[in-house]
């Protein structure tokens, strides 16, 4: 039998040419295999006592499993040895300061006719491809932007004590497309962190439909491997631009692979050319990278005939999400407790804010940006405003009050009188009379009520000559009315109610309190 197998084709050659006559060296001459070959085919041939019309007959299946199998190897016992330590080896491996000739000294000191380092190495090698397999992927167009930071930092010199201050450099990478993006930034903290993946975006121009971090703090707060803990903030990032958030496994740089070996790149490209430069400012660095990046963009791919912004334009750009109108305002978060008067304080400012009157004494969620203040109650939204930064100041939703604190916040001037002239000219002319004897118009607001309120309970017209007849007299107080309405019009004291009359405020008395009353 030969020891490696020809194709069935040659071997059917082989029967048909020598059912032919011919002899088995112009066999091998013909086909192009050694004398020896065809010798052992056609010995084959006839100690199974068939026919070439019998061979004819038979699929390459059966035809190789009667003369292509090649005799199983006997097994090397120093390959299953060895092959028993390996997984043994692949952990030792893991630890700092271990290699591979370590472990083969220990391997030949147990096993002295064991293999040389040579074959050591390219068993591991096979048994490492066999059971940690690595995968290709083929990225989807506008699929996935993966971000990460590059292990090696630049950094600022200070103008004046001339201190270097190491940075960040954040790179975002296409899966398809492999445009690339780099940014410097001060440090890892998540207000960088999401502006930076912000302005990868817009540079794209569009959203991919996830982003694949690491497993940093500020992108994954608790990881694992099958249902990590999103970042709050980064989430929220998500969801204004309707993204998704993908983090990678942990210890797992091959299901990032593509951005690990653009931090390679960007080493070469932009780290280099900077080398000898020295920046001032973030924003003057950040152009001498944007410059070398739109470069390194540009330029054709190796062994390829375009570029990656080529490639990006042809292929990606179409595909991504659009934009939103609005940036994403980076948000704070701190909690209060709901005070009785309805408002909670957001500590940052001393300012106070309502929130429905129904929660009062409940825990409470601020989520606060450079221009609003969300308030949520278990995961649920109670109330948005405005952020103010007056402090010790309120800011109240009138919605958020109860029935009869509501009513009281609606008072004002303008009210009063409306609901004056809807009982009678009279009656808003001596409101307004009410109004003007007080310093300032809150004062007179409890009397406007109780004088207005009379209207129920003795009807508009009786209310309209008492306000009539107390015009005539030049008495502006709900005593009088009281009075005229309870003793009749014509039997009121005067003098009693003049004693009672607040008198207009002066240079001289203006420091009093008796006209408050």
């Amino acid at each position: 039998m030969a020891n490696s197998t020809i194709s069935m084709s040659k071997i059917r050659h082989i029967f048909r040419l020598f059912s032919q006559g011919r002899s088995k060296l112009s066999i091998a001459t013909q086909i192009g295999v050694s004398r020896n070959t065809v010798k052992r085919y056609l010995t084959a041939l006839a100690a199974s006592g068939l026919t070439y019309e019998d061979i004819r007959t038979l699929t390459d299946k059966d035809l190789e499993d009667l003369f292509g199998k090649t005799p199983e190897p006997k097994p090397d016992p120093r390959l299953t040895i060895l092959q028993a330590y390996l997984p043994q080896v692949d952990k030792e491996l893991k630890r700092k300061g271990v290699t591979r000739l370590m472990l083969w000294e220990a391997y030949r000191n147990d096993h002295s006719d064991g293999f040389h380092y040579t074959q050591f190495c390219f068993y591991y090698n096979q048994w490492k491809a066999r059971v940690q397999p690595v995968m290709h992927l083929d990225h989807k167009a506008g699929d996935k932007l993966f971000v990460d930071f590059a292990g090696v930092k630049l950094s600022l010199v200070d103008l004046t004590t001339g201190e270097e201050k190491p940075v960040e450099v954040f790179i975002a990478i296409l899966g398809a497309s492999q445009l690339t993006y780099v940014q410097a930034v001060m440090s890892q903290q998540k207000e960088d962190f999401i502006a930076a993946c912000e302005n990868a975006l817009h540079y794209c121009g569009g959203v991919p439909a996830a982003i694949v971090p690491d497993n940093l703090k500020t992108a994954v707060t608790k990881s694992s491997r099958f249902e990590p803990t999103l970042n709050e903030t980064f989430a929220d990032f998500a969801d204004h631009y309707g993204t998704t958030i993908l983090p990678t496994r942990a210890y797992r740089p091959r299901d990032k692979a593509l951005v690990e070996g653009a931090v390679k790149i960007v080493y070469n490209r932009i780290y280099a050319p900077l080398r000898k430069q020295r920046f001032h400012s973030l924003t003057e660095l950040n152009e001498a990278i944007l410059a070398l990046l739109e470069q390194h963009n540009s330029r054709p791919m190796k062994g390829r005939n375009y570029s990656r912004r080529l490639q990006f334009d042809e292929v990606e750009r179409e595909v991504l999400a659009p934009l939103p109108l609005l940036r994403y305002e980076f948000k704070k978060q701190s909690h209060a407790t709901v005070m009785k008067n309805g408002h909670v304080c957001l500590g940052a400012d001393k300012h106070y804010y309502s929130v429905p009157y129904r929660y009062v004494g409940r825990k409470v969620k601020l989520l606060y940006s450079s221009s609003t203040v969300e308030i949520f109650v278990r995961y649920q939204r109670v109330a948005l405003h405005r952020r103010q930064y007056r402090p010790y100041s309120y800011t109240t939703d009138k919605e958020h009050l109860a029935a009869t604190h509501r009513f009281v916040t609606d008072w004002s001037p303008e009210r009063f009188v409306d609901w004056a002239a809807d009982i009678h000219e009279d009656v808003r002319l001596y409101i307004l009379k009410v109004m003007e004897r007080r310093q300032h118009p809150e004062q007179a607001y409890r009397s406007c009520m109780g004088i207005l309120s009379l209207a129920s309970k003795v009807g508009k017209e009786r209310l309209t000559n008492a306000c009539r007849r107390a015009l005539g007299f030049g008495l502006y107080n709900y005593k009088t009315i009281q009075a005229i309405l309870e003793k009749g019009m014509d039997n009121y004291d005067e003098d009693e109610l003049l004693a009672e009359q607040p008198t207009m405020p002066t240079h001289e008395n203006i420091r009093g309190e008796n006209y408050y009353q």
